[in-house]
């Protein structure tokens, strides 16, 4: 099996599930899970068919990488009578994101198995002690501000090419603030963060009071609160946030059909939802019987409120089409002038950052160079296949995604020459900032 999910969720999956009737008519005696980077899924699902060890089911990650699954023709349609039976309690959608995904046909490819928001955590502790205001919006983490604790960061992200959930929360600033306005908060952001390279990795270091805030899924964030809740609150974005469904799905390569869609019903009755309600993992149930009708349900309250503001956020109409259309450029455009470039990106973030603060520029002139740094419609590049001059507006994004996607040594040049024009790109705006302030 194919998964996202930590070890604290598999292994208890596993041992929950092998003692149901499920497993037992079905005669499954072990799991073994595959938890690998999504970027190598494809490759892996392929490679292990051919090698006639295929695997059975994916599950957990997002949905942008099961709709490429799907768009790769590697989902099998789910049609047993023990998943249907439990989908009479599951929504086909909430605040307008899909919870049964279909093909064209209406056969159904993947299904949640649980709920996501995404916002941030913060360490209360940790902002008073920086004199950093109580963060309410994506914007607010893009703030000058923040710039002032560098080159200590109290901001904390993951980068895209490695979390999926980081992926989808960058993708949500870029449809709530429209491609260049998205660009230049999601720079300003990385500016002023330190850039991990797992999502959980975010999570443990606002708990421990690295940093002050980090932006994480929403069970990552109750999982702060739990493990130090006098000082981690998760805080859902007042700019806006999607519910997500994470997904499970049946893999067209398995050779167990009827054994994989016994577990993927397991996991979407009551019983396999009270997984979800373990204190070390604190996810968002999709059946929400499981409150009624589990002990572990019915001992949380907490989670069941918390559900509940989940399913009356300030939601956005996501355009989940957009997202998929560009979710390749999108990371590693991230990744290279971002995360590659990122000491010198902090380094002249800080200094324009301070000089506004210090009112040695005017308001006028921050934008000015916030917008030379930051801007996409202004990032012109060479392609590497064509030798065209391009710009890297949301057309372009479209337009290479499937290329940067199949093609991973024209992917490796692309990153080189977007690093190499970033790195550019931010000393120019530095030796503009000293002709500024006379430096």
């Amino acid at each position: 099996m194919l998964t996202r999910h930590p070890s604290d969720i598999l292994d208890q999956a596993k041992i929950e599930f092998l003692k149901t009737p499920l497993a037992k008519k079905y005669h499954i005696v072990n799991i073994i899970w595959l938890p690998i980077e999504p970027t190598e899924w494809i490759d892996t699902i392929k490679y292990a068919a051919q090698r006639g060890e295929p695997v059975d089911i994916a599950w957990g990650g997002g949905p942008t990488m099961f709709n490429i699954l799907m768009q790769e023709g590697l989902l099998a349609t789910i049609n047993s009578s023990d998943v249907l039976k439990e989908l009479k309690y599951i929504p086909k959608e909430i605040a307008g994101s899909p919870m049964i995904k279909t093909d064209k046909e209406g056969h159904i490819k993947w299904i949640a198995a649980a709920l996501a928001s995404f916002g941030f955590t913060i360490n209360k502790a940790k902002l008073k002690e920086y004199g950093l205001p109580t963060p309410q919006k994506w914007s607010d983490l893009a703030s000058p501000i923040f710039a002032i604790t560098l080159p200590t960061p109290m901001v904390g992200v993951a980068d895209p090419t490695k979390s999926t959930s980081n992926t989808r929360m960058f993708q949500i600033i870029l449809q709530i603030y429209g491609w260049v306005k998205g660009w230049e908060i999601i720079t300003r952001m990385a500016a002023n963060a330190r850039i991990y390279f797992q999502s959980g990795l975010v999570r443990d270091a606002v708990i421990r009071g690295d940093i002050a805030v980090g932006i994480t899924i929403d069970f990552y964030g109750y999982t702060a609160q739990l493990e130090n809740p006098k000082e981690c609150k998760y805080i859902l974005p007042k700019d806006g946030t999607i519910v997500n469904g994470d997904p499970i799905a049946m893999l067209k390569t398995t050779k167990h059909p009827k054994a994989a869609q016994a577990f993927i019903a397991w996991v979407l009755s009551p019983q396999g939802q009270a997984l979800w309600m373990n204190p070390k993992i604190n996810r968002m149930p999709i059946n929400p019987l499981v409150f009624n009708e589990t002990p572990q349900g019915r001992a949380r309250p907490d989670l069941k409120a918390a559900y509940e503001r989940t399913l009356h956020a300030s939601t956005i109409k996501f355009n989940e089409t957009l997202a998929d259309d560009t979710v390749h450029s999108m990371r590693w455009f991230f990744y290279a002038t971002l995360t590659q470039a990122h000491e010198l990106l902090q380094k002249v973030w800080r200094q324009v950052a301070l000089a506004y603060l210090h009112h040695k520029i005017t308001k006028a002139e921050f934008e000015k160079l916030v917008d030379e740094m930051a801007n996409p419609d202004k990032f012109k590049f060479k392609d590497p296949a064509t030798g065209k001059i391009l710009t890297f507006t949301l057309k372009v994004a479209e337009e290479l995604n499937n290329k940067i996607f199949n093609n991973v040594s024209y992917r490796n040049q692309l990153v080189a020459e977007w690093t190499k024009l970033a790195k550019q790109r931010y000393l120019k705006v530095e030796q503009e900032l000293k002709s500024l302030i006379g430096g």
